[in-house]
């Protein structure tokens, strides 16, 4: 374990990201709890601990920065605007957390919520945000086509495609919503199939500690918004 939080520890530093004494040890225990599930839910394909680490950690863990850019550029008015404590992201077939347990933790203001057809992942999820004590993490068994609630964010990672995505959860993004897809290689094809009132705005570069892949995120946001 020593091992491992060094690596992350570590690549916090490559990434620019500073985090409390208490977050650091909430993510090893996280990464602790998804090799522990997965021996009998098979959650992730990923077994060993160093590439859970890069391609599930650091990989989400990249997402922090550009997000809390994100939502402070979003900032409105006093009377017209969200307060942090009130924000609310959607992870999108969320299936182990990714990236939202990870958001949860090292953003512990905002309200995640991880939804996932698959009722062993949404109980996962449950189990995390008790045993890490995230009262703002909560894991849901449901279609997101079937979602009541409204959220300022709706994040995914490798969910499906661009277009799926927005049309799935297009009726729980809130007015002035946005949505953060997790991708690999510049997805211009899916770009190019987007619905009409859906745009994107930013296609922002991400470089994740010891991966030696491409990754971006995918801003986008409804017409007008």
């Amino acid at each position: 374990m020593r091992g491992l939080e060094q690596a992350l520890r570590q690549g916090l530093v490559d990434l620019a990201l500073v985090l409390d004494d208490a977050q650091i040890p909430q993510l090893l225990d996280y990464l602790g709890l998804i090799q522990k599930w997965t021996r009998v839910y098979n959650l992730t394909a990923v077994r060993d601990p160093e590439e859970m680490l890069t391609h599930h950690l650091l990989d989400s863990l990249a997402v922090i920065a550009p997000l809390r850019t994100q939502l402070a550029s979003q900032a409105r008015p006093v009377t017209d605007a969200v307060s942090p404590s009130a924000m609310r992201l959607l992870d999108v077939g969320s299936g182990a957390g990714l990236p939202g347990v990870v958001i949860a933790i090292c953003c512990p203001e905002i309200t995640v919520h991880c939804v996932d057809t698959v009722a062993k992942k949404a109980a996962f999820i449950q189990q995390v945000a008790a045993a890490l004590k995230l009262p703002k993490l909560r894991g849901l068994h449901a279609r997101v086509e079937s979602l009541t609630d409204t959220y300022e964010v709706i994040s995914s990672r490798a969910f499906a495609s661009l277009p799926d995505f927005v049309t799935g959860s297009g009726a729980a993004l809130a007015g002035q919503g946005v949505w953060l897809a997790m991708k690999g290689k510049h997805p211009a094809g899916e770009i190019a199939a987007l619905p009409a009132g859906v745009e994107v705005f930013h296609v922002e570069q991400l470089t994740v500690p010891g991966l030696d892949a491409e990754r971006c995120i995918v801003w986008m946001r409804k017409v007008g918004a």
